[in-house]
Order: structure tokens, then sequence, then C-alpha cells
């Protein structure tokens, strides 16, 4: 059976994108699903934050231009057997200005893709999106069965989401990924002390309903010092707020995609 591959976006930064590609990913590999992250953000927060080294020419940059294997550049994780990295570099930048006159550039993630998806070795794959709507995101939401949007639990963020969701419509007319689906939005960065979470989190909750996932992301100190440490939430801290919070959106997750 071929993998699900899903792709984690937003425009904006700092939101919690790469925080919840890495404790996402070890979270469903922790319950036995095998799944691979690609990190496409040139940042390489998501490789940092697993504790993986940025290797030259270890990225998607070469695959993307037709030069190297998808598979030759698969890192597994030390600390969880079900885990693998397709890790970033700054390299991977380039993509943006190189690509846009190629031939279906839109494409070439997808294509790069197809191989590992239908391995049967990964359940899952998460695709880490840089923050912006460039080649790169596009390249992303190309590729991908379900969008995954991390949203905080701040104002202007229905803007945001309006814009995001207006990409996925026009990639789906533009015939780029007829299949993709906005599989669900997560709250993130959830302040319980403050009416402005609440708030934001009704409000989306009123627009979109059962697309919003049960589940916020808390705003923490912890979740935000683990990444520095190249570990997991769950590793860095398993009995805090933020590894209960991702414990049981990982649960909600596998039970929403029938992983």
């Amino acid at each position: 059976m071929a993998a699900k591959v899903f792709s984690i976006a937003n425009q904006k930064g700092g939101v919690g994108k790469s925080t919840t590609a890495i404790n996402l990913s070890v979270g469903l590999a922790m319950k036995g699903i095998p799944t691979l992250i690609v990190d496409l953000d040139p940042q390489a927060n998501a490789t940092s934050g697993l504790g993986f080294p940025k290797k030259p020419g270890g990225s998607m940059y070469g695959p993307m231009h037709g030069d190297g294997s998808v598979e030759e550049r698969i890192l597994q994780s030390e600390e969880h057997k079900n885990l693998y990295i397709i890790p970033s570099e700054v390299d991977l930048a380039a993509i943006e200005i190189e690509l846009g006159q190629e031939k279906d550039y839109l494409l070439r993630l997808d294509s790069c893709l197809e191989p590992i998806r239908n391995s049967g070795k990964f359940k899952a794959i998460i695709l880490d999106c840089p923050p912006a709507l460039g080649l790169i995101s596009m390249n992303g939401l190309a590729a991908a069965d379900y969008l995954i949007v991390a949203l905080q639990c701040e104002y202007l963020a229905m803007e945001g989401l309006q814009q995001i969701l207006g990409v996925v419509e026009k990639l789906k007319h533009a015939g780029a990924n007829h299949d993709l689906e906005v599989g669900g939005i997560l709250m993130t960065m959830y302040d319980i002390r403050t009416n402005l979470s609440r708030q934001v989190d009704d409000e989306v909750r009123s627009h979109f309903g059962d697309l919003v996932f049960k589940n916020v992301v808390p705003r923490s100190i912890r979740l935000s010092e683990a990444p520095s440490f190249g570990q997991s939430i769950f590793d860095y801290d398993p009995l805090s707020p933020g590894a209960i919070a991702y414990k049981k959106i990982t649960q909600e997750f596998v039970q929403r995609f029938k992983l």
C-alpha cells in the first residue's frame, strides 16, 4: 500500500510548523508507524531539531534536479527505529530560483517521491515546508495527499489561512494535484491564560468545524527548547504539557487518516 503524504505548511514563520513536523513524526514512529520526514526548509529546523547534521549534498536539491536518487539520502534515526529523514541544507534555497523556468517545475518533488511512496517501506511521509508559498512549498503541496495547516492562535491567523487554502484550490485547478485535500488545521501556541487564544480558536472552529483538530498545541518553553538539543519533546521532556499534547494529537492523527 502506498504511503500517505502530508504537507505541513504555513506561509508565516514561527507558527510551530517544524515543531509539529518533528513531534508528529516521532509520535507516529513511537506508535510503530514507519514514518519519513522530508525537510524541505533551507533553514533545516526539522533536521537539526532531530539531531541530524546538515550534510552537503544530502538534501532533495540533487534529486529535484535529476541528480542522484532519493533513496540514498534517507537517514534512519538512532533513537526511534521507525523514524527516517531526508535532511535539508542551505543549497535547497537555490531551488526557488533554478526551477522556475524548468518543465514541470511544480511536479519535481512528486516525481522524486513516487518510488519512495510506493516502496512499501513507509506508511506516512511528512513534508516540512518552508515558511513561504514559493516553489518549494508549491512542490510540497503538489506531492501531498493532505495539507496540514499549523495555525497560531493570534490575530490575522484567519487571513493567512484563507490565503493558503486559496493556493490549494489554484493548484487543483491548474492540474498540479487534483487529489490534494485539506487534511486538518492544527491550532498552535495556544495560551490558556489569554482570551485571545480562546477567541481565535473559537473563530476558526466556527468556520471550519471538524476540519480543526480537537487537540491543540500549548505555548510552551519546553517545546521551544527541545530542538536546540536535537530532540523531540517526547525525548526531551516526556511528561511536559507539550509532550502530552502531541501524544494526543498523534493519536487523533492516526484515527483521522487511518494509519
